[in-house]
């Protein structure tokens, strides 16, 4: 603390507190990249007793892959200082730091970047500005993001190849973060919509327990969840993790009930994981991969058992870079670039020793002499030539953002270091072209274009193969961004189907979702829709699940299997059908018998018995009742405007006329018989005219209460849906219903009227008058139409109209049968009695009696 107090007091020189980092591989330059990377996979664990001084971390397991993205790094520097048309005459140097996959050491070298020169002098000013200009990683998201903050705020880049954790897009926390790999808010939602198109929405889970696999997994769940997927579990893992929390994720996988397994790990996980699932026998399932292992040839070496045969995920799409290949192959230049690292290298490389000791004999010693040609190991497997190719435009984009800094054209003016600020905010917004034509930019997150292969693990000839079945890319629109060749994919188990992972399968056409209570929505019931309603949507994709059912458009109806909406049945009294035929048939035949009692008491009109029931209206009641018959036809058939105009209209005049006619024959029998009494001459004030008058006057008064009906609200055609729910009753609505009532009321009024007069008129002589037929048939009459009123109340549909008809037959028939039939019977059956004397001796007969 004295001595950091003391530079802060004197605030010109500095001085270096602690151990000092020395790079790995090095080399001068007038401007220097740096570069991050995990040399190293891990670290020996030493105890810390916090009373001496901890001892430097001691890294141990070399990883070849760092050593081909430092390959890359000093490939794409020589080949940029060996241009004459990118940063003439400045020449680029590096330095290349090992992080032991160790975040802390990750900070602590990024420290040695802004440190500046390692051998300062204590009279060196602290203004000397950083030996770096952009740092070139690092492989994970982790060390990345504590990378990114520790530098972020001395804006010096720091543009990663292979960390695609999404929290690393925030600029507000890494401010001077780029990358040349997609981030992984894309690969979330690109497995998320590549599970979807699968079928597959009950998925387990496995993640890298950092920040590369939480949040790339928080990414995937929250996609997931928008498309209709669920997880059953998500299990989280690290290499660390303790034999029983690995054995709690092995009793997971088994206990459940999904078939399809999504792995958010990198390959250092997968290669630790392929040993306890075959010890555990974790096979059959369908693995889904990110672009951390899915094109890692390791891994797919390690499978010896096939356990990830099928498996399918996202990769960065296959590229070359021309003399890239060879170039990583070519190891001699890296004992001039730091020989200490290249002994560890060249010994874990050819599996030898330089040094051997004594008691080991089984070692074998290294020569210097080996060929790589001879040797097969990740080092020489370039299945991620699309990261080393990350690695290299990222160098290309510091240079060209150096190269227009400097204002380059055949030379550069200047070789001075940029401002990092400055550098900075230029780097974000270059833009080039690779010598392959490939063009690399950074979105306003540092983020490039995200686009990915769709990699198929197949075997041939007993080893796994990557075969390409598709591609994704986020610049498309949302429904073309994914395209699968479903036939070349081979799924787990070596099957050409594809695997089903549901909780529940497909409701069928006709059904709907119930979610089961406590479980997540991809578990539930299919329940069937209700009446009238329909779901006619069916597949394995949760969304094409009906989780409710769609009400059918008013003039449909559902059918049996619920699955479709068809035209509900319209229901009328048509002639088509047996009740329309029937009642068709009754009302022909009466108008037929009223034409031929017509044309019978025509034939007979001079006979007494036609003369003493006053013919003229008899004729006019004959006409009415075929009138009555007739307009019972207006209610069968198809309502239309028209037809509910005339039906109602037709049968209110037509009964009036008829019961007038009736009520004027009652009161003429009644005057009749009083002007047989002596000095009586009633019957000049009932005579023909007078009879005349009063039907017309009763019909007009009826006319009246129509028109009335029909200028205010006129009955019309209705389609009632209220009354049956599967079909459409095509009725007359009234339109008016005191108006229809009235034309009831005024009908039922004159026959109650007529009914009085006749059973006044009961007790005068049969063969004088018709008193006691009319009273019989003015008794159905009143029956017929007091039952009707609660039968027509309460049909349904059709019957309504049909008890209307069976009303207006009746009645008809009964005041027909009951007033003509007599008679008809005299006149053709009993031609002897239809003689004056005859009728006057009853006559006589009635006076002496009386």
């Amino acid at each position: 603390m004295a001595i950091i107090n003391f530079s802060r007091t004197n605030g010109t020189f500095c001085s270096l507190q602690g151990e000092p980092a020395y790079p790995q591989l090095f080399k001068d330059g007038d401007i220097t990249v740096g570069g991050i990377f995990p040399f190293h996979r891990s670290w020996e664990i030493t105890d810390v007793s916090y009373v001496v001084k901890p001892s430097p971390l001691n890294c141990v397991s070399l990883d070849f892959r760092s050593f081909q993205f430092s390959q890359s790094l000093i490939f794409a520097i020589e080949e940029i200082n060996n241009s004459s048309s990118l940063l003439p005459g400045v020449s680029l140097g590096y330095k290349l730091y090992d992080t032991c996959s160790s975040t802390a050491m990750g900070v602590r070298m990024a420290m040695a970047f802004i440190n500046g020169n390692l051998n300062s002098k204590l009279d060196e000013p602290c203004t000397k500005p950083t030996q770096v200009q952009a740092i070139i990683g690092e492989t994970y998201s982790s060390v990345s993001m504590a990378i990114a903050q520790s530098i972020g705020p001395f804006s010096i880049p720091l543009i990663s190849h292979y960390a695609t954790c999404e929290c690393l897009s925030d600029k507000t926390k890494y401010p001077s973060f780029l990358r040349t790999i997609p981030s992984d808010y894309y690969q979330s939602r690109a497995m998320a919509e590549m599970v979807k198109h699968f079928g597959w929405t009950w998925v387990g889970a496995i993640r890298r327990d950092d920040d590369y696999g939480n949040s790339g997994m928080a990414g995937f769940t929250a996609a997931a969840e928008q498309l209709g997927i669920c997880l059953e579990y998500s299990l989280p893992f690290f290499r660390t993790y303790s034999q029983e929390k690995v054995l709690r994720i092995i009793q997971q996988i088994k206990s459940s009930t999904s078939r399809v397994i999504v792995v958010f790990a990198t390959h250092w996980d997968l290669e630790i994981l392929l040993n306890v699932f075959y010890e555990h026998n974790i096979t059959g399932y369908q693995w889904v991969g990110t672009e951390g292992w899915i094109s890692d040839s390791t891994v797919a070496r390690l499978d010896k058992h096939k356990i990830l045969q099928g498996a399918i995920g996202l990769a960065i799409p296959k590229t070359t870079v021309m003399g890239l290949k060879e170039f990583i192959l070519d190891i001699k230049p890296l004992q001039s670039a730091g020989s200490a690292i290249f002994t560890e290298f060249w010994e874990a490389l050819f599996k030898c020793k330089y040094k051997v000791e004594n008691d080991s004999e089984d070692t074998t010693v290294c020569t210097g002499q080996e060929k790589l040609s001879e040797t097969n190991n990740a080092f020489t497997d370039m299945s991620l030539m699309p990261i080393f190719s990350s690695v290299y435009k990222a160098v290309y984009a510091v240079a060209h953002t150096l190269h227009d800094l400097l204002g380059c054209t055949r030379t550069c003016p200047t070789k001075k270091q940029p401002d990092p600020l400055t550098f900075l905010e230029h780097l974000k917004r270059v833009r080039f072209k690779t010598k392959e034509g490939e063009e690399v930019y950074f979105d306003k997150n540092g983020d490039p274009v995200a686009k990915y292969e769709l990699l198929n693990w197949q075997t041939i000839e007993d080893q796994h193969e990557f075969v390409t079945v598709g591609l994704y890319d986020s610049s498309f629109p949302a429904h073309s961004r994914l395209a699968v060749k479903m036939a070349s994919i081979v799924w787990a188990q070596n099957k050409n189907e594809v695997p089903v992972s549901v909780c529940s399968e497909s409701c069928p056409p006709g059904t709907r979702k119930a979610v089961q209570k406590g479980k997540p929505i991809c578990c539930f019931d299919c329940i069937s829709c209700a009446e009238g309603e329909i779901s006619n949507m069916t597949g394995t994709n949760n969304h094409k699940n009906s989780i409710k059912c769609e009400q059918c458009y008013q003039d449909y109806w559902s059918n049996t299997h619920r699955n479709e909406c068809v035209k509900k049945e319209t229901e009328f009294l048509s002639y088509e059908e047996t009740m329309g035929i029937l009642l068709t048939a009754v009302s022909i035949i009466g108008t037929f018998i009223t034409i031929i009692i017509a044309i019978i008491f025509f034939r007979y009109k001079n006979t007494p018995i036609v003369k003493a029931n006053n013919s003229e209206l008899s004729f006019l009641l004959l006409f009415s009742l075929a009138l009555c018959f007739l307009c019972s036809l207006t209610f069968i058939g198809r309502p239309s405007e028209w037809s509910c105009v005339l039906r109602h209209t037709a049968f209110g005049i037509t009964f009036v006329l008829c019961i007038s006619c009736v009520l004027g024959k009652t009161i003429v029998v009644l005057m009749a018989f009083r002007a047989t009494l002596p000095g009586s001459n009633v019957m000049k004030w009932f005579g023909p005219p007078q009879q005349r008058l009063s039907v017309l006057a009763f019909t007009l008064l009826q006319v009246l209460i129509c028109v009335i009906w029909l200028t205010t609200s006129p009955p019309f055609p209705f389609k009632n849906l209220k009354h049956y729910k599967e079909k459409i009753i095509l009725e007359c609505q009234l339109g008016s219903a005191v108006g229809f009532w009235a034309v009831l009321g005024y009908i039922g009024l004159l026959a109650l009227l007529c009914f009085i007069l006749a059973f006044l008129a009961r007790k005068l002589p049969d063969k004088f008058n018709e008193a006691k037929f009319i009273t019989f048939s003015m008794l159905i009459f009143c029956a017929v139409w007091i039952t009707f009123i609660p039968a027509y109340v309460s049909s349904p549909g059709k019957f309504t109209v049909a008890v209307e008809i069976f009303a207006i037959l009746a009645s008809s028939f009964g005041l027909l049968f009951c007033i003509f039939l007599p008679k008809c019977y005299i006149i053709i059956m009993k031609p002897e009695k239809n003689t004056k004397k005859s009728i006057m001796n009853k006559a006589l007969q009635h006076k002496k009696s009386s």
